[in-house]
């Protein structure tokens, strides 16, 4: 596995109460087992975050005990929000972090690639409102006694082109986070971000390809932006999430991507 190093480095619960995430880091040799296809029972809950559309349902994990933590929003992939995210937000959990996974598709989930492209469009042609959904997110997790107020924005895919958008244009982060998604390659547009960006990027992904990737970093430097950006060569787009699709080629990166997204979260969130 050879890797191309680019950068440098009021809440509403809508089920039963859940118990806190067990704190269980993984070690420097695993990655979470939600994507390796293994993930447990979920120990989160559905919330309401965002006042404007009742119907936006949120899933929150939170660690357990007591204490002030980092917190994570999760921005899910076309599809909407599903259950391996939901598994995601846990793994963060036990890493001991606030997660809140959320819901731009107002409960609405796809089930083929037509309806999921269709939630996409009609997301993207709205972004004052998706930006706003985010915005709440922020509220929300910053309104609680749990999160020490530093927060991240994490996404895949469609969500991670709207972590990017939300970087720039949404009610200031502290990280920024995306596996994939839409780029940029204007500096003057990039300066409008105030954190360090983490990216992992496929090189064999058919729609963001290698020469993109090169570019959004090269803009990212022009506009003075520290970065942690890879291309992992040889694995396809949706390799990190979604591991046991071709394990293979996919866990060898997905772990040093795993390890990279830690250490980052580490330098920025606490």
């Amino acid at each position: 596995m050879r890797r191309m190093i680019l950068g440098c480095l009021a809440v509403v619960a809508l089920d039963a109460f859940a118990a806190g995430v067990p704190y269980a880091p993984t070690g420097a040799d695993a990655v979470p087992a939600a994507i390796l296809g293994k993930g447990t029972a979920l120990l989160g809950k559905t919330v309401a975050y965002y006042a404007a559309d009742p119907k936006t349902q949120g899933y929150l994990a939170v660690p357990e005990g007591s204490g002030k933590h980092g917190a994570v929003i999760l921005i899910h992939e076309w599809d909407g929000l599903g259950l391996r995210v939901r598994q995601v937000a846990d793994a963060f959990a036990a890493e001991g972090y606030v997660a809140l996974a959320a819901d731009l598709y107002s409960g609405r989930t796809g089930n083929n690639p037509e309806q999921n492209m269709a939630l996409v469009k009609e997301t993207l042609a709205n972004p004052q409102t998706m930006i706003a959904n985010l915005d709440a997110a922020v509220k929300f997790l910053r309104a609680r006694k749990d999160v020490s107020g530093k927060i991240a924005a994490i996404g895949w895919c469609y969500g991670g082109g709207v972590a990017l958008r939300f970087g720039l244009e949404g009610a200031d982060h502290e990280a920024t986070a995306m596996f994939y998604g839409q780029l940029l390659d204007d500096p003057e547009k990039l300066k409008h971000m105030h954190h360090e960006l983490y990216g992992t990027f496929a090189g064999l992904d058919q729609n963001i390809r290698p020469d993109d990737v090169r570019h959004f970093v090269d803009a990212l430097r022009g506009a003075g932006i520290k970065n942690d950006v890879h291309v992992y060569d040889d694995v396809k787009h949706g390799f990190w999430l979604y591991v046991d699709r071709d394990p293979d080629a996919n866990l060898a990166p997905a772990l040093d991507a795993w390890q990279r997204l830690k250490a980052y979260l580490a330098r920025t969130l606490q």
